[in-house]
C-alpha cells in the first residue's frame, strides 16, 4: 500500500463508522448486553425457586439423603447460588455453556445440532403465515364486506380463538391419522432429503403459522381499509386515474407494511417460544423440545442456556426489524436514534 492510498483507506473506514445503519447496529448490540444479562439472572432466580433437583430425579425416590448430597456435590449444586451463576456466566462469556447435569455432555454440542431444526420450523412458519396473510388481506381490503372479506374474517376469528397446540392435534387427527398425507411425528434432515424435510415439517409449520396468519390478516386488512377510506393521498391517487389495484399495492400497502413489520417483529418472540410445545407434540429434535425435557429433569444448565439462546435470537430479530424500516423507507434515518 502506497502513502497516497493510506488516506483513502482511512476515509473509507471513517465513512463506514459514520453510517447511520452501523451506528444503529452498534447501539442495539450494546443495549442487548444488559437485556440478555437480565434474562439470564431472572431465569436463574426462577429455576432456584423450583422444588426438587436433578440429583433427586436421577437417583430416584429410593435414594438416601447422603447419596443425593454426594451427587449434588459432584455436580456442583451444593455451592451458593451466586457462585453457581458466576461460574456459568464466566464460562458463557468464554464460549463454554457448561455440561448437562443429566447427560454430562457439553450443552453447546446439543444446541448446535438442534438449532437448525428450530430455525427451519420458525422460518417455515414465518413464510407460511406472511405468504398467506398478505394476499388474503389484499383481496379482503379490495372489496370490504364481500364474500372474500367475510370468509377471511370468520377464519381469522376462529383461528385466534383456538390455541396452537389444539390446532396441532386437529391437524394430526385429520392429515396424519384420517387422511395419512403427512407424518404425525419425526424429522428428516435437509441434508438427507429436501422434499422429505419439508414434508416432515409442514404440519408443525402450519400449526405455528395459522394463529399468526389470522392475526396478520386481520391487522393488515383493517389498516388497508382504513387508509383506502380516509387518507387524502389515496383520494389524490384515484383522482389522477390510477387503477384500484395500483392504489392498493403502491400506496396503501406500502404504508401499511410499516405497521405489519412492527407486528411481525413483536410476534417473533411468540413464534420462537411456540416451538417448545409444537416440537414436543410432533417429536421434533429442536431447542424447544430440549428446553421442555430439561425443565422436567431439573437440568438447570440446559434450561439456562436455552432461554439465553432464545433471548439472543429475539434481540437480533428486533434489530433486523429496525433495519428493515430503513430499507422500506429511505427517508428513515437512525443518526439521532
Amino acid at each position: 500500500m502506497t502513502l497516497s492510498q493510506a488516506p483513502e483507506r482511512t476515509s473509507v473506514w471513517l465513512n463506514l463508522l459514520r453510517s447511520p445503519s452501523l451506528r444503529l447496529i452498534g447501539k442495539r448490540l450494546l443495549m442487548a448486553i444488559p437485556i440478555v444479562l437480565g434474562v439470564s439472572i431472572l431465569t436463574f432466580l426462577v429455576l432456584s425457586l423450583i422444588p426438587g433437583n436433578a440429583a433427586q430425579l436421577l437417583l430416584g425416590p429410593e435414594a438416601t439423603p447422603d447419596q443425593i448430597a454426594a451427587l449434588n456435590h459432584q455436580m456442583g449444586m451444593d455451592q451458593p447460588a451466586v457462585v453457581r451463576y458466576l461460574n456459568w456466566l464466566g464460562g458463557a462469556i468464554h464460549g463454554d455453556l457448561g455440561k448437562s447435569l443429566v447427560s454430562q455432555q457439553p450443552v453447546a454440542d446439543d444446541l448446535s445440532s438442534r438449532l437448525g431444526v428450530s430455525g427451519e420450523l420458525v422460518g417455515l412458519a414465518f413464510v407460511l403465515s406472511l405468504g398467506a396473510a398478505i394476499p388474503v388481506a389484499l383481496l379482503a381490503a379490495r372489496r370490504p364486506n364481500r364474500w372474500v372479506d367475510r370468509v377471511s374474517m370468520v377464519i381469522s376469528i376462529s383461528g385466534l380463538s383456538v390455541a396452537n397446540y389444539v390446532f396441532a392435534l386437529l391437524l394430526i387427527l385429520v392429515f396424519a391419522v384420517e387422511v395419512s398425507v403427512f407424518p404425525a411425528m419425526g424429522f428428516v434432515p435437509m441434508s438427507q432429503d429436501v422434499g422429505e424435510n419439508l414434508h416432515s415439517l409442514f404440519l408443525p409449520g402450519v400449526a405455528m403459522a395459522f394463529p399468526l396468519f389470522c392475526l396478520y390478516t386481520r391487522f393488515l386488512r383493517g389498516d388497508l381499509v382504513d387508509q383506502l377510506q380516509s387518507e387524502d393521498y389515496i383520494t389524490t391517487a384515484r383522482a389522477k386515474g390510477i387503477g384500484p389495484w395500483q392504489v392498493l399495492l403502491r400506496h396503501a400497502f406500502r404504508n401499511s407494511s410499516f405497521g405489519l413489520l412492527t407486528l411481525v417483529g413483536l410476534n417473533l418472540g411468540t413464534l420462537i417460544g411456540g416451538t417448545v410445545i409444537i416440537e414436543q407434540i410432533f417429536a421434533l429434535p429442536g431447542v424447544g423440545q430440549l428446553l421442555l425435557q430439561a425443565i422436567n429433569t431439573r437440568d438447570y444448565i440446559v434450561v439456562q442456556d436455552c432461554v439465553v439462546v432464545f433471548a439472543i435470537v429475539a434481540v437480533l430479530a428486533n434489530l433486523l426489524t429496525d433495519l428493515l424500516y430503513a430499507v422500506l423507507d429511505p427517508r428513515i434515518r437512525y443518526g439521532n436514534g
